[in-house]
Parts: structure tokens; C-alpha cells; sequence
């Protein structure tokens, strides 16, 4: 080991993904952002204080290469894409890739704090990449492409700003987050941290056999996902959902097929249900929905609307006129009309008897 090895400071342990208190909507998005990465990454909405950038950092433990990577607010695209290599192309005079935050965060995590503060244009290809999984430059000479697999996610307070409904689209999941309000579970999440901070290396060897569990799960629902089916039944409830909630185009369906695979291949089940697809609904369509909650569960009942408008219509009918049972549907009253005498009209020869 050379001295410099031996001096260079060790990484800080993360806080153990398995002990965290009160996070199981979380957890679960991240885990299945974590097998299927083409998911494009999870949007996580709440206030400060609620361990966003814990649970990201927990999950990174969990994968193979544990890599963590932030995207500053103020990173350029260069950054976060990669560039030519200034310093090879004037030494050597060679066309050289200098990979950016994208390629160091393969097979990792790639943590954005407040997305919705950087640029549209940088957002936009942050998304492109954790999408496809791949990252193609082409500037300033350089033509590159390499492997970008990796699990974003982004974080953000609605009260310092939206993204625009094109990129908010385009994150696969969306989990909200409030500051708890029960006694108890803010106790033990106050405990769990104070036992972390406390002796890091402790709480870490006490949830190791855990971590270790929940990282080999992980591994095998990978190795699991190509190959699991979905029924048409299964399409025909992502279709039902996705319609209830009057989304635009065709995102969130084939973001929640591929939620719902991912969940089945974490619970090892052999094929897709459709209740897998109802367990992963709400985290897909939250920032898509353009229905009220009301309105969906009345889209199950298609005929309910009509039926509340000609009842309502027939019981004001009524009231007026009492009559409105022996006409045709549309058939209007009829109305009285003054009689107006008009002169200089020519009158028509009588009729021949």
C-alpha cells in the first residue's frame, strides 16, 4: 500500500437502506428505479428534513458498484455529458473523450437536489440518458457513446418552483413526502439517526445481514426481468388506469408495465399481475393526472353522468309543466305567439268545391 493510499480518507458509510423509518413508498420506488433503471428515475416532492438524499444514498450501498454521484446546480452540460480532453488534445495532439457526471455514475446513482432549479436544456438530457441507458456526445470534434445505466433521482420542494409538464412527464415515478405528524414514528426515525451518528459502524454491522439480503434481491429480479410475462389482462388494467386518469399520450402505460414487472420480479412472482399494476398506479400517475380522484371512480360508472342529467332534466320538467312524460326526447313545449295583423298581403283564391 503506498503512502498515499494509506493517507487518502476513507468514504463516509451510508446510512443502512434497510433501517429506515417510515420511507416504504420510497423505498419501494427506489428499489424498482433500481431494477429496472429504463423506469427514467424517481421524482421525490416533500420539504427539507424528510431523508431524501439519505434514502439515495442508502440505495447506492445496495448496488454492485455503489457509485453516488451529484449533479450541481451550477454544472455546465459539458459536466455532465463529458467533453474533449483539452489537456490530451494539447499535449498529444489527439481527439480525446473526457468522460462527464453521466459516465461516472454508471451502474450507480445519479442524485439531482432541486431538479426543478436547473435549466430545462440540461434536464432534458439528463433524462434522455437514464431513458436509454446511453450517453452520445458529439461536439467540439468528438464523437462518443457509452453505457450510462443508472438509477436518478431527482428531488424537489413545489414551493420553490415546478418543472414544466414536458419534463415532469418524462420522470418514470413520483413519490410525495410529508413531515410525519405521529408521536411515535418521528421517534424512531430521530432514534435510528442519533444510533447512526452515534457509531456508524455499529448500526451498519447491526442491519448487515439484511443489507446483504435486499442486495442479492436486487441482483436476481434483474436477472429476472426480461424473461417475466404480462397477460392481456394485465394490459387491459394499465389501459383502465391510465384512462381514469386522463393522462396524455402514451408514457404511463408503458411506464407502469414496466413498474409493475419490476415489482413482480422483486417479489419473485412468475408472471405480472394485474394487482402488481394497482400496487405501482399511483406512483406513475401522480404528476401525469389531469382528473380529479372523484372523476376517476366515476369513469367506472359511464353511464352515470347521462342518467344524473336526465333525471335532473325530467324533475325540472315537471316542476314546469307536467307534462313532459308524453313527449319525445328533445320535443320542445310549446309556446304561445302574439297574432300580428299584417296588411297589403294578397289573399290566396278559395279552394273549388
Amino acid at each position: 500500500m503506498t503512502n498515499a493510499a494509506a493517507t487518502r480518507p476513507a468514504l463516509p458509510l451510508a446510512f443502512p437502506f434497510t433501517a429506515l423509518v417510515g420511507q416504504a413508498e420510497l423505498q419501494r420506488a427506489l428499489l424498482l428505479a433500481a431494477i429496472d433503471p429504463a423506469l427514467g428515475g424517481v421524482l421525490v416532492c416533500g420539504p427539507r428534513g424528510t431523508a431524501k438524499s439519505t434514502a439515495a444514498r442508502a440505495l447506492a450501498a445496495l448496488l454492485p458498484h455503489g457509485a453516488f454521484v451529484t449533479l450541481p446546480l451550477g454544472a455546465s452540460e459539458e459536466k455532465l455529458i463529458g467533453t474533449l480532453d483539452l489537456e490530451a488534445a494539447l499535449r498529444e495532439s489527439a481527439v480525446r473523450f473526457a468522460p462527464g457526471l453521466l459516465a461516472r455514475a454508471h451502474e450507480g446513482v445519479l442524485y439531482v437536489d432541486e431538479v426543478n432549479l436547473l435549466p430545462d436544456a440540461l434536464v432534458d438530457v439528463l433524462l434522455d440518458a437514464a431513458a436509454s441507458g446511453i450517453n452520445t456526445v458529439e461536439r467540439d470534434g468528438v464523437s462518443h457513446t457509452h453505457d450510462a445505466r443508472f438509477v436518478l433521482v431527482g428531488t424537489m420542494n413545489p414551493e420553490e418552483g415546478e418543472l414544466r409538464p414536458q419534463l415532469l412527464d418524462r420522470f418514470g415515478l413520483l413519490v410525495e413526502l410529508a413531515t410525519p405528524r405521529d408521536a411515535a414514528e418521528r421517534q424512531r426515525i430521530v432514534k435510528a439517526r442519533l444510533a447512526f451518528d452515534a457509531d456508524p459502524q455499529a448500526l451498519c454491522a447491526a442491519f448487515e445481514a439484511q443489507q446483504r439480503a435486499l442486495a442479492q434481491r436486487i441482483v436476481a429480479a434483474r436477472a429476472a426481468l426480461p424473461a417475466l410475462p404480462w397477460s392481456d389482462a394485465v394490459h387491459e388494467r394499465v389501459a383502465q388506469r391510465c384512462i381514469e386518469a386522463a393522462v396524455d399520450g402514451m408514457r404511463a402505460d408503458l411506464v407502469m408495465l414496466r413498474a409493475a414487472r419490476a415489482l413482480a420480479a422483486y417479489e419473485g412472482a412468475p408472471a405480472v399481475s394485474p394487482e402488481h399494476v394497482d400496487a405501482v398506479a399511483e406512483s406513475v400517475l401522480a404528476h401525469r393526472r389531469h382528473a380529479a380522484p372523484e372523476a376517476s371512480r366515476r369513469h367506472d360508472q359511464p353511464n352515470a353522468n347521462h342518467q344524473d342529467t336526465e333525471s335532473n332534466s325530467s324533475a325540472d320538467k315537471n316542476e314546469q309543466g307536467g307534462q313532459n312524460d308524453q313527449r319525445d326526447w328533445g320535443e320542445l313545449a310549446p309556446e304561445p305567439v302574439a297574432a300580428t295583423s299584417v296588411k297589403g298581403v294578397i289573399p290566396l283564391p278559395a279552394k273549388k268545391r
